[in-house]
This record gives C-alpha cells, sequence and structure tokens, in this order.
C-alpha cells in the first residue's frame, strides 16, 4: 500500500492508501475517490511535505516536515503507544491474528512480525492488518 497526499479543489488536503498510483487513478475516473471534508471528487496528488536530511546532526534534524514538527519525536511517541498498548507476540503474529479472528482468543491490540506468506495467509483470510515499520529501540536512543 502507498499512502498519497491528496488535495481536492476547494483546497482540503487528506492521505489516501492506494495499492499504487495505478489504483489511485483508477479509483479517481470512477469517482470513488472524494475529500472527506466537502465530499468534491476533483482530487489529485499534492506532494509530500517531509524531507529528509542525512548526515550528523541532533535527533531533531532526522526528519521535519514544512510545519516544524519533528518526525523523530513522533516516532518515539509511537513506539511508546505501541509498546503500553499493543502486545507484542513477535514470530508467532500471523498464529494471535488468525486466533483472534476467529474468536479463539480475545480481542486485543497485537504486534509482531510475519513473513510476506503469513501476510498472504492473513489476507486471505480476511484479517485487516498494518504494517507500521518501528525503528529498533537502540537506534532510537543512540540518536
Amino acid at each position: 500500500m502507498i499512502a498519497f497526499d491528496l488535495q481536492c479543489a476547494n483546497g482540503h488536503t487528506f492521505e489516501g492508501w492506494f495499492e499504487s498510483k495505478t489504483a489511485f487513478e483508477d479509483q479517481k475516473e470512477q469517482g470513488l475517490v472524494t475529500c472527506p471534508l466537502c465530499d468534491d471528487n476533483h482530487v489529485c496528488i499534492v506532494s509530500s511535505p517531509f524531507a529528509v536530511v542525512k548526515g550528523e546532526g541532533s535527533r531533531d534534524r532526522i526528519c521535519q516536515s514544512s510545519s516544524g514538527f519533528a518526525v523523530g519525536a513522533a516516532s518515539e511517541k509511537m513506539v511508546a503507544f505501541m509498546e503500553a498498548n499493543f502486545d507484542d507476540v513477535g514470530v508467532n503474529f500471523a498464529k494471535e491474528a488468525l486466533k483472534i479472528h476467529y474468536g479463539v482468543s480475545e480481542p486485543r491490540n497485537i504486534r509482531g512480525v510475519s513473513s510476506p506468506e503469513e501476510e498472504r495467509v492473513l489476507e486471505k483470510e480476511g484479517v485487516a492488518l498494518f504494517k507500521v515499520p518501528l525503528p529498533a529501540k537502540k537506534r532510537l536512543e543512540d540518536a
């Protein structure tokens, strides 16, 4: 999945997730892509306001949006939230997700790792899956 920054003819910006740019264009032609604020279907992809700074420097320079919000700080908060609110099931992610999906285990937030094959099985079984690339703890602490 690819996240695109989108904008309607009225200037509202929002994010949309698509399988590819072609998928976005196909859905746009069918009138399926509309602004969540005003329902306008004259939508286009706009450039993302993020830039990555490479090289030596403070963690605050890792990635910063045009608004000045440090993505490094956002990553730290996201990691803390995931650790506090999701059970880490490690390599058993696919098994646990299927147990929850079929009612064998109580519903709960889980996180872990899965192989591409396991992800295909989850998709085939209708299990919703959202991949979030989390930075290694050591990298966050060293930055």
